[in-house]
């Protein structure tokens, strides 16, 4: 019997993902400082217990201003090293490949968790001045975000390969580079969030520059047998907005810049589009990308189902497949997924008389 796509290995440079299961970044809210804590070793490493093939660490920011909110993860310091390297070191003794998503939140920064209504915070609240690539803010009545200079854009790129260095030295195997949901590279590459003159804005070569930028300079010290990732948004589901052929085309100059995968999400730049949400609503983008661009891809977005799943894969539409709120309901969704798909689960030891 051939054994299902979604446990087969895949071979990105150097490394060898057990499976095709990648837990999507998902943000915890839980640090001071940037720095992570038991809850992060908790968390990711549970999933790591439950067979997942990649870990990716939340959407990790790379100077503090890049925060979405004050209780995000960061590394922009060195102090930041150590407790993600706990981190670390746990995920790859269980068999799974650590990742982390290094991503700066522009406009959509200075936020209150999700949980406390969410929402932009005042400086005077604990909120923190935010930048973009033109002064729009997120919503009407937030405070408008600083526009950046081509220094201070030079600066986001050196914050990206400062984080990277840090990344490898705290143990991640795999760099996520956030492009997507509507924070500062994504607010670059779209029209609605980008009205720049300069080298930076205008035609689609200036606005996707600053993606392009940090690419470039993160494959040049990212170890050359590890991959590099980049998650978009395909679309903005708004007119006028960032296009799905859009997407396929910087996704083949990410592919000639040495990026390994493309995940294809979707949205998140404004706070009104109407998005048509739906289960594997976002694959179609993910297949696109895939055909046309050339390059592997990942689908991401209410993937619940190990049959699903597989049909994903099966189908050509993407090489990977992210999962995030099934698998904060479920941590162990691997392990029931092989089940389902006639393969022999492989918990660790101590949880193998459950299976």
């Amino acid at each position: 019997m051939t054994t299902p796509l979604l446990f087969q290995p895949l071979d990105q440079r150097g490394l060898r993902l057990p499976n095709r299961i990648v837990v999507s970044p998902m943000c915890q809210y839980a640090c001071k400082e940037g720095l992570a804590t038991d809850w992060h070793l908790v968390h990711l490493g549970s999933r790591a217990v439950g067979g997942a093939g990649v870990v990716l660490a939340e959407a990790t920011a790379v100077e503090p201003r890049g925060r979405i909110s004050a209780a995000d993860l960061g590394l922009w310091s060195d102090a930041q090293i150590e407790p993600l390297r706990r981190v670390t070191a746990f995920v790859e003794a269980h068999g799974s490949i650590p990742g982390v998503q290094l991503a700066h939140a522009g406009r959509k920064g200075s936020t209150r968790p999700s949980w406390e209504g969410g929402g932009q915070l005042a400086p005077d609240a604990g909120g923190y001045a935010t930048c973009a690539p033109s002064a729009r803010p997120f919503r009407a009545g937030e405070a408008a975000p600083e526009e950046l200079d081509e220094a201070g854009i030079a600066a986001v790129v050196a914050s990206f390969v400062s984080a990277a260095h840090r990344a490898r030295a705290a143990g991640f195997q795999i760099v996520e580079v956030h492009a997507a949901h509507g924070y500062l590279l994504h607010q670059f590459l779209s029209p609605l969030t980008n009205g720049r003159t300069d080298g930076y804005g205008g035609s689609f070569a200036n606005r996707a520059r600053l993606t392009l930028e940090v690419v470039s300079a993160l494959r040049a010290v990212w170890p050359d047998d590890l991959p590099l990732w980049v998650r978009l948004s395909a679309t903005d589901w708004v007119e006028g907005g960032w296009t799905a052929d859009e997407t396929v085309k910087l996704a083949s100059l990410l592919g000639e810049r040495g990026v390994d995968l493309v995940d294809c999400s979707t949205g998140g730049l404004v706070p009104d589009a109407v998005i048509p949400v739906a289960p594997g609503f976002q694959v179609p983008f993910a297949e696109r990308v895939r055909r046309e661009a050339r390059v592997a891809t990942g689908a991401v977005g209410l993937i619940t189902e190990p049959h699903q799943a597989e049909q994903i894969l099966a189908s050509g539409s993407a090489d990977v497949v992210l999962l995030a709120r099934e698998l904060l309901r479920d941590p162990y969704w691997p392990l029931h997924a092989a089940k389902a798909l006639g393969v022999a689960p492989t918990p660790p030891r101590e949880y193998a008389r459950a299976f």
